[in-house]
């Protein structure tokens, strides 16, 4: 059960039963090398398409699309005019029969070979990992009263995702789900109305082995884990510099080459990231000084050609080297440039706080750090909010006036404060919201675990957090968690301990999530987790989601 395999799967299967040259639309699953092996001489949008007119009719075209409406007219006027000699069309997810209807009506010059469903409608990022890439996010946070359309397109494109990767993993699951959000509700009743019976037919695999379970939960049960700087190599990329896709952009960095201006960071195709992407900062700069002295001694027996065999020997060796030479240069581009970031903003300072805040007790020694990081002139305005918010979210309860002076102070230092926005994620994700035992100080057991744990110590100062997930993925190990806070959709109940779970966060996941996931995996026996959410957050995303919400409830509640 591993999505990213699945996907590659799906894209074999599309194109190794039709021979020749071919134009194709494909996912990150994919290197472009591996697409060439498959024939496949051409990669376009599908909106790119219907711009050009040049008549193409020696190739033939392998579409993969989501069955959405608009792609169905794209289609509709591609196939009116058409420029490829055939036409494969293959969908993400489940078609209408009047989609179907309409495709062969318009199908009039009959260039269209096949109509088929693959359900890959979800981008796999990691064997253990995937995302719906939804750009309107910010929607779940958004409060019952509020509740436009848009809310419901958002439930309809997370129910039809979970619907296509279990279909991709021919299963059908028991669902649970967080009791306290209204979205994730709706969610898991519309999915479940869809698996068991809308399309119960389709999804009846006959399997006699113990249901999968999918737990749908909300971001803002743990709204910590997307506030905090990264220390591990995926995680801190995306924080520090942004991962789309598996692509990380690099053309406002200056002095990168052009060919570096855009870099792919898979775990798939790229054998240091796969070995590094869950290290920490301190590991990853040695490990990259050991392969750039490799790469010295690879350059060095380049440099002595003195036959006809050592020359024959350096051709053939030669797209090996250059692959190795762009991998070097990649990663040394990215540590530099995420050390200067780090240097300029302070974060080690500001993540030694930040970790005291998610991790240990202490509010008047926390109080007195923020306060100095407050008036310290290079910690950055994003960098003082999210300090705030760490505080609000830990002490709401403690001290109203103490969060009120810091509300002031962080008004007067950071001039694109927002006012309110702290208090919209108290409202949005504070202690009365939340299901889980956040800091681990609501029950005994939680409490005896966080002692033994500061006893031990910890490896690191600046990766002591754990994620909530990973709380939550014990207690599913252990048949502990809670049917009052996860309740069953309907009467499907889970039968024994389930060894394949699917945890689904509306409201986006993060590369820290991502990895406890894969460590979990790694070292659990019996019960194989997978992680999926409506998009992949580092703080920014998660700020700038928040704002949205607090900008469309405050319109909302001016109208009302």
């Amino acid at each position: 059960m591993v999505v990213a395999t699945v996907v590659r799967d799906y894209i074999n299967r599309m194109l190794q039963d039709i021979s020749g040259m071919k134009v194709s639309i494909v996912s990150v699953a994919y290197s472009q090398s591996d697409l060439l092996q498959k024939e496949v001489f051409l990669v376009q949008l599908v909106d790119s398409i219907s711009k050009s007119k040049e008549s193409m009719s020696h190739l033939k075209a392998v579409y993969f699309l989501r069955p959405t409406s608009e792609n169905i007219q794209l289609l509709r006027r591609q196939l009116a005019n058409p420029r490829f000699g055939e036409y494969h069309l293959f969908f993400s997810n489940i078609l209408k029969d009047t989609q179907i209807h309409l495709l062969a009506d318009s199908d009039e010059h009959e260039v269209v070979h096949q109509v088929q469903e693959f359900y890959a409608d979800f981008v796999a990022i990691d064997p253990y990992h995937f995302t719906f890439n939804m750009p309107s996010n910010h929607l779940y946070m958004l409060p019952a009263v509020v509740d436009p359309p848009s809310l419901q397109h958002f439930c309809d494109r997370v129910v039809d995702g979970l619907a296509a990767v279990f279909l991709a993993l021919k299963r059908r699951p028991v669902i649970r789900y967080q009791r306290t959000s209204d979205t994730v509700k709706r969610i898991a009743h519309e999915a479940a109305k869809l698996m068991y019976q809308q399309e119960s037919g389709l999804f009846d695999f006959r399997r006699t082995e113990i249901s999968p379970l999918l737990l749908i939960i909300d971001r803002r049960d743990d709204p910590v884990t997307p506030l905090l700087n990264q220390w591990t190599y995926q995680a801190m990329v995306h924080e520090l510099i942004g991962i789309q896709d598996n692509k990380v952009d690099l053309r406002n960095i200056s002095k990168v080459p052009k060919d570096q201006q855009e870099i792919v960071l898979s775990s798939e195709q790229d054998a240091f990231f796969k070995a590094n992407m869950y290290e920490n900062f301190g590991d990853i700069g040695m490990n990259i000084k050991r392969m750039v002295d490799d790469f010295q001694q690879v350059a060095k027996s380049n440099q002595s050609i003195q036959t006809i065999e050592d020359m024959a020997k350096f051709v053939e060796n030669y797209p090996e080297y250059r692959k190795m030479h762009g991998n070097v240069s990649k990663h040394v581009t990215l540590v530099t440039e995420m050390s200067k970031i780090v240097e300029e903003r302070k974060l080690m300072l500001v993540s030694e706080t930040e970790q005291e805040l998610a991790c240990n007790g202490g509010q008047g020694a926390a109080l007195e750090a923020i306060t100095n990081l407050l008036y310290n002139d290079s910690v950055s305005d994003t960098d003082r909010l999210r300090l705030v918010m760490l505080y609000a979210l830990r002490y709401e309860k403690e001290s109203p006036v103490q969060l009120m002076q810091l509300f002031n102070k962080l008004a007067s230092r950071s001039a694109k404060y927002k006012p309110g926005l702290v208090q919209f994620l108290l409202k949005q994700a504070g202690v009365d919201k939340r299901t889980g035992d956040l800091y681990g100080n609501r029950d005994f057991l939680s409490i005896a675990r966080n002692m033994a744990r500061g006893l031990k110590g910890v490896e690191n100062v600046y990766t002591q957090h754990q994620p909530l997930l990973f709380q939550t993925m014990e207690s599913i190990t252990k048949g502990r968690l809670r049917d009052v806070d996860y309740p069953y959709v309907g009467s499907h109940f889970q039968q024994g301990r389930p060894q394949d779970v699917i945890i689904f966060v509306v409201g986006g996941t993060t590369y820290e999530e991502a990895r406890s996931v894969a460590l979990f995996n790694a070292t659990n026996s019996g019960v194989r987790f997978i992680l999926g959410g409506s998009a992949i957050l580092n703080s920014k995303r998660f700020l700038k989601d928040m704002e949205e919400a607090m900008r469309i409830t405050q319109s909302s509640a001016s109208v009302i």
